[in-house]
């Protein structure tokens, strides 16, 4: 019989202590540090911006926050699986490029057409993604550049859009709300509850987190991420058509450039981790809105718009390295 002596581990050392000593671990930062750092900047504006605190001004935030939110909503979700959609900048301006071919036939058709280019879109990424094999981003890289030259061809020069329709769409308002709030809050409640209440989001996650175990589960793999791809391009339509609407122009040129990068950085200051598995999609919102006050907070102080460029990519790398963790031996 062999005598051992048990040593004490030192108070504090054990993960629970661990745990009651520090009630701010590195997740809860990452699951709610977007909030908080939100809610600092807004308090900072308050006390240091002149007029922050308007109806105009909050206004105006929410009406520039809107196309980056419904785009965002969609990267979650193809990022939630694994995948990354590069092509969402293109897709807005080849749905507004195709849009002003059928406004004759009345608002509604031209708008469902454009909507129906993002869903082709869509469908052909996920498509190459889920039955050719091909890597999202190589995927979503050739519609990048194959769409935009698509739009341009289709565009053409900067097309005024004279429609009643479009210009109540762009500009108009319900109960004081712009219309264009009211569509990206209503994407913001469709993709929630397409998420968190049915068996098509978690299996989303499911894949992301595991596509070979997705698979063996007996998941329809291929079907959603055909799907998913399907709604990040109609996502994609509808903020570009948004923001044809409230220009009252169509640019195939410009419209939805970089969109793709302020997409991603909305998903991951919001927490959504890019190798999938998990979407968050108020996080989005909340990253969305940030990432509109960071740029605004610096306009308003006559900083230069690459100051402003570059505050964002600090902010980036930050949410991702506090996504991934320090890891200490």
């Amino acid at each position: 019989m062999s005598n051992q002596t048990a040593v004490a581990a030192p108070p504090g050392s054990g993960p629970a202590e661990h745990r009651r000593g520090s009630p701010i671990s590195g997740d809860w930062v990452r699951r709610n540090g977007v909030y908080l750092a939100l809610i600092v900047l807004v308090i900072l504006n308050i006390v240091i911006t002149p007029h922050f605190v308007t109806t105009s001004n909050l206004r105006l935030q929410l009406i520039q926050t809107a196309p980056t939110l419904i785009v965002a909503l969609g990267m979650a979700m193809v990022i939630g699986t694994g995948g990354i959609d590069l092509s969402v900048g293109s897709v807005m301006a080849l749905a507004a490029a195709v849009m002003p071919l059928y406004l004759g036939y009345g608002t509604l058709t031209g708008v469902a057409i454009a909507m129906l280019c993002g869903a082709a879109s869509g469908f052909l990424v996920g498509t190459l993604v889920s039955r050719v094999g091909l890597q999202p981003i190589v995927a979503t890289l050739a519609i990048l550049v194959g769409g935009r030259g698509l739009a341009n061809v289709i565009g053409g020069q900067i097309k005024n859009l004279n429609d009643p329709g479009l210009r109540s769409l762009g500009l108009g308002s319900f109960l004081g709300v712009p219309y264009t709030v009211l569509v990206a809050a209503v994407m913001l409640l469709v993709v929630g509850f397409l998420v968190r209440r049915t068996t098509f989001g978690r299996g989303m996650e499911a894949i992301g987190g595991n596509r070979r175990a997705a698979t063996l589960a007996g998941l329809p793999v291929n079907r959603i991420l055909v799907t998913t791809y399907v709604v990040s391009g109609v996502l994609a339509a509808i903020a570009g058509i948004l923001l044809a609407a409230r220009s009252q122009a169509s640019d195939p040129r410009t419209l939805g450039l970089l969109m793709e990068l302020n997409a991603i950085a909305a998903v991951v200051i919001g927490g959504t981790p890019l190798t999938g598995g998990r979407i968050r999609v108020l996080g989005t919102l909340a990253g969305a809105l940030l990432m509109q006050l960071i740029t605004s907070t610096l306009v308003a102080h006559n900083i230069a718009d690459s100051i402003a460029q570059m505050t964002q990519a600090v902010v980036i790398v930050g949410a991702v390295y506090v996504q991934l963790g320090r890891k200490t031996s």
